[in-house]
């Protein structure tokens, strides 16, 4: 890895540690270990900073198949690099004895406070600037798609964008991310990164267009297909309208 790669993400670290920290204390102090097994008693703050410890040394393992290198823009890689740490968060959370679908619910609850804040952040603007939903909307994912979702193509995210009427339509066929957490399992078997990745990365669009649109209602996403589910695209529909009955994909 280059030196400019190494200062990212040393920067990177620098960053997100503190983000990380205040997320995963806010979400598991007192959170059972097992809800099946409730005698096994609760997150303690010494558990969170033990596991905090475990996951940052876990996401020093995965970070050399992240190959951020070859990747075209700084804003894919540190989409990349944030994959690396909540693939090594599931990992250590398994490692512990939490049972892998809990594991997942915890890693999700952890990674939403993270990504809930950046939404905030990148939306402000366009919140201030206009009260309609769709063109908050609009003008977010524009931002996001320049950093840090640029497109230049595989390895890279690849992507086609448009808006029709009140809604903006975003096809991604290339998902770095998702990409590196095949990588993962080819390597090291599965159990089961893709289905945390799928629960948390993939699952947060719903509740994040609705804080992009910030209108205090449901319902401004819909996508019929996902490449963490072996498809070909992620086919995203971002409604400036919100519609009831929108419920993620099984």
């Amino acid at each position: 890895m280059n030196l400019a790669n190494r200062t990212y993400i040393a920067a990177c670290k620098m960053i997100y540690r503190p983000v990380f920290r205040r997320s995963a204390r806010q979400i598991l102090k007192g959170r059972l270990f097992d809800l099946t097994q409730p005698e096994k008693g609760r997150w303690l703050e010494s558990d969170i900073n033990d596991y905090l410890r475990q996951t940052w040394a876990r996401s020093e393992q995965l970070m050399p198949m992240a190959e951020l290198d070859t990747l075209p823009t700084y804003g894919n890689r540190q989409t990349v690099f944030l994959a690396v740490i909540t693939t090594a968060a599931y990992q250590v959370m398994i490692s512990r004895g939490v049972p892998s679908e809990y594991a997942r619910t915890l890693v999700a609850d952890v990674g939403w406070k993270v990504y809930n804040w950046m939404l905030t952040a990148v939306s402000i603007p366009f919140r201030v600037t206009s009260r309609d939903p769709a063109i908050r909307i609009a003008r977010t994912l524009r931002a996001l798609m320049v950093f840090p979702f640029s497109a230049p193509g595989p390895p890279g995210y690849t992507v086609k964008a448009w808006t029709e009427g009140g809604n903006t339509y975003t096809y991604w066929t290339h998902c770095p991310p998702q990409t590196f957490v095949r990588r993962v399992i080819e390597r090291h078997g599965d159990h089961g990164e893709l289905d945390a990745f799928f629960q948390s990365w993939c699952l947060y669009d719903w509740p994040g267009a609705d804080v992009i649109a910030s209108d205090g209602q449901h319902g401004h996403y819909s996508r019929p297909h996902t490449l963490s589910r072996d498809d070909s695209v992620c086919d995203m529909c971002w409604h400036g309208c919100a519609r009831t009955g929108e419920a993620p994909e099984a």
